[in-house]
């Protein structure tokens, strides 16, 4: 494989982890997924997130480091390509959205004492899709906690991976811009975007492709 270790990342609603599990099935690798549907604070979060952002964020600090402490740092002899649809820096993408600044500063000093045990991808994609077509299919698939989501809160996560990327000049990471591309229904959509991860040469940085 080109890559040992690829990471899917984006807003919500981009369809990262279903993309992860196309390529994982395709090249039999090894998929790890966040486990974000166990976290009890989320539904909360989104009914009173004033309440509740600070456990929700370390609820999450911790339960991602525990998951790429424990899969990334022990192989699988039989799968030795390895595919998640998250970095653990969402972590700090998320936090610094929905946190107050002592709550973040605090929070920061916390993410950055562990992520330096973390290996880093070797290439991580990013999946853009427009504020509007991320609320569709945050409809489509009905999650009701999530039902209560707007565009602003969206724009701010981008905003918040936008500056995380731009800061990574020695990370690869090839930004896609998939509004007219659906890998998920059409398996010649998937082909396309399987060529490009795994086809371009991607330097050190943040590089951005549009498909059509």
């Amino acid at each position: 494989m080109k890559y040992n270790y690829l990471a899917i990342e984006g807003n919500i609603g981009a369809g990262k982890t279903s993309l992860a599990k196309l390529i994982a099935e395709k090249y039999q690798a090894r998929l790890i997924l966040e486990q974000f549907e166990d976290n009890p604070f989320l539904p909360k979060f989104y009914q009173d997130p004033d309440r509740y952002s600070f456990p929700l964020e370390l609820s999450f600090l911790a339960s991602r480091y525990n998951q790429l402490n424990r899969l990334l740092k022990h192989p699988d002899l039989f799968e030795t390509f390895v595919v998640t649809d998250y970095i653990f820096p969402k972590s700090l993408v998320f936090a610094g959205v929905t946190l107050q600044p002592d709550e973040f500063a605090l929070y920061r000093q916390l993410f950055h004492m562990i992520d330096r045990n973390l290996p880093k991808p070797d290439l991580l994609v990013f999946l853009y899709l427009s504020v509007d077509q991320l609320l569709n299919n945050i409809s489509l698939r009905g999650r009701e906690y999530e039902l209560n989501i707007d565009g602003a809160y969206l724009r701010k996560i981008y905003d918040g991976y936008m500056n995380y990327l731009k800061s990574q000049s020695d990370m690869r990471i090839l930004l896609i811009e998939r509004e007219k591309i659906d890998f998920i229904n059409n398996p010649e959509d998937f082909k396309k975007i399987d060529k490009i991860i795994f086809q371009t040469e991607v330097a050190p940085g943040l590089n951005r492709l549009l498909i059509s």
